[in-house]
């Protein structure tokens, strides 16, 4: 009688049983209302000979995902399912795991190192007190899609399978700020590890390993209107995405299409031609292979290239004048939304005619633009509630541009000794002076805020003494991070 066969993880091979799956089902789903005899059917109606364990893992866990609609109980069994397979194909051991990482080779045998030395000789010296501290349970406080993130792009891999479990990663963030100050150390494993607050995207790669660079948010200017600028300023971008920084540059002072090129006597393309290089550069350089590159560009809305600019997303229309990979930002002053509440005429200029609108705002901008306007300066004129409706008509549509205003930001600012705010980052939450010799970078965390609310009390009660208590810990260790952060450029390093 012909049987199929399973692969374990040893590599043995023992007959399909759908005991052993249903038994294992049963003892996941603890607590759990759901139908393990049905899931256990439907997963053996799908093996075949040779299927390892750990796919039939994998398909339960997908099967059980797909069914949440129907109660949640189901999603709560796929993340059991998935997070105990992790467990069953990584160490128990945090410390074996850093030796794994630090003893990495490269595809042609050479050392390569996932983390660094210092990292490497805390955790060996302190290997029981690490070993022991980890609490693996807290994994499955996970749902099946966080869990399925952190594999896809967060959970170091060596020969291309993950060794670290969603513990370790925070075990080894934590010291990677804090090398061995235990005592902030394993108090910033126990609030992430337990879903207080986060390290953001940059600083959960790279803590402990051999480029440490944490920082989340750069903001660049343009370097020079000249092909060196432009190109010193791609490969600064390109440093950057390199190691998972997220980036806003601001392009108000690069010639708008049909600009006088002196060093040539031609005359320029524009914008979109030269943005489609740093859209290759996004999709190309990215971020280990862990994410796209993310690039938020900037532009004010008197430039002459702004109705294709906020085009470049669009869905539609000749690929050539396409950058689906760029986010798009306008910084828009008072004065555009003036004219557009008065339905008057808008000004389109060049920046290179037309100079130093992007280094003013407020009384000081609004006189130098009209100053422009009463001396015919600008490429063309456009109705300013027509422009508007075409920046709105592109939101709708590809949910960008995102829309700053410059005037709020530069009154507002603590930041007017060094110069003009011109662009914000790639999320918009940061306002920080950036120019072409130095570019601005902000370290990120994020705070879980429902797990501050206490509902051992009824009714619920939020506990903002634990929020004021975790929030000192975390810039404390935002400020650690500053200190201990690889820059990727001189400029980054400068602010």
């Amino acid at each position: 009688m012909y049987t199929m066969k399973v692969v374990k993880r040893n590599g043995d091979t023992e007959d399909v049983s759908f005991d052993k799956v249903l038994k294992r089902l049963q003892h996941l789903s603890n607590g759990l209302n759901v139908d393990v005899y049905d899931i256990s059917q439907k997963v053996c109606g799908r093996i075949y000979n040779g299927v390892k364990t750990t796919e039939l893992d994998e398909l339960a866990a997908q099967l059980c995902s797909s069914m949440m609609i129907e109660n949640p109980d189901y999603g709560d069994l796929s993340a059991r399912i998935i997070i105990s397979d992790h467990h069953k194909n990584t160490s128990p051991s945090f410390s074996e795991t850093i030796h794994i990482m630090y003893k990495n080779k490269d595809v042609e045998g050479n050392p390569s190192p996932l983390v660094n030395e210092k990292l490497y000789n805390v955790v060996m010296n302190n290997k029981e007190k690490l070993n022991s501290y980890i609490v693996h349970e807290r994994d499955y406080t996970l749902d099946y899609f966080g869990f399925k993130t952190l594999e896809r792009s967060y959970l170091t891999k060596v020969d291309n399978k993950i060794v670290e479990r969603p513990q370790y990663m925070w075990m080894r963030v934590a010291l990677g700020i804090h090398d061995d100050d235990f005592k902030d150390a394993l108090k910033t494993y126990d609030l992430m590890s337990q879903k207080y607050f986060t390290h953001a995207t940059p600083t959960l790669f790279n803590a402990g390993t051999m480029h440490q660079q944490m920082s989340s948010c750069y903001l660049l200017a343009m370097e020079d209107v000249s092909l060196d600028g432009i190109y010193n300023t791609l490969k600064e971008c390109s440093l950057i995405s390199k190691y998972a920084g997220g980036i806003g540059l601001h392009i108000h002072n690069v010639r708008a299409k049909g600009g006088y090129i002196r060093g040539t006597n031609g005359r320029s393309t524009g914008v979109v031609p030269m943005l489609r290089v740093f859209n290759g550069t996004a999709r190309y350089v990215d971020q280990g292979s862990r994410r796209k590159g993310s690039f938020a560009i900037y532009m004010e809305t008197w430039h002459a290239d702004i109705e294709s600019f906020i085009q470049l997303r669009k869905n539609h229309g000749n690929e050539e004048d396409r950058c689906r990979d760029l986010f798009l930002a306008l910084w828009v002053s008072d004065l555009f939304m003036e004219r557009v509440k008065s339905n008057g005429l808008w000004s389109l200029m060049c920046p290179d005619k037309c100079k130093g609108l992007a280094d003013t705002y407020g009384d000081e901008f609004k006189k130098l633009y009209e100053t422009y306007e009463e001396k015919n300066m600008y490429v063309k004129q456009v109705n300013a509630q027509e422009l508007w409706f075409k920046i709105l008509e592109c939101q709708i549509e590809g949910g960008t541009p995102y829309i700053l205003y410059k005037d709020a930001v530069n009154k507002k600012s603590n930041q007017k000794n060094l110069g003009v705010i011109k662009s914000s980052n790639l999320c918009c939450e940061i306002m920080e002076y950036s120019d072409k010799n130095e570019t601005a970078v902000c370290n990120l965390a994020s705070i879980c805020l429902p797990t501050y609310i206490d509902t051992s009390v009824e009714p619920c009660v939020f506990n903002y003494d634990i929020l004021h208590e975790n929030t000192k810990i975390i810039t404390k260790n935002l400020n650690k991070i500053i200190d201990k952060n690889f820059y990727p450029t001189p400029k980054t390093r400068t602010s």
